[in-house]
């Protein structure tokens, strides 16, 4: 088992486009702590506050995997915390 290092993540903005660019940032850096990268991404989940967000979260989604299809589900949902806009739940396999 790998352990990852510890790694600075950031605040979230207030703004979609501003959070799906932490989100993606933050898978990253999370994957490169565990020497993978977006690659290494097997399944997604997106958890978005509107439905009106898909369209923003698709397009965030395919220019961070180089255009890479891989399964992908996304839910309309309240999220934890009433500023997050969106969630994203990933699974990378070495």
């Amino acid at each position: 088992m790998r352990l990852l290092r510890q790694v600075k993540l950031g605040r979230t903005g207030p703004t979609l486009d501003e959070q799906l660019t932490l989100i993606w940032n933050n898978l990253r850096a999370i994957l490169a702590s565990a020497e993978m990268t977006v690659d290494n991404i097997v399944r997604l989940t997106s958890y978005l506050r509107d439905a009106s967000f898909v369209e923003a979260d698709q397009s965030a989604r395919l220019a961070a995997l180089g255009g890479r299809a891989i399964p992908t589900t996304a839910i309309v949902a309240q999220t934890l915390h009433e500023d997050w806009l969106v969630e994203i739940e990933v699974i990378a396999a070495a």
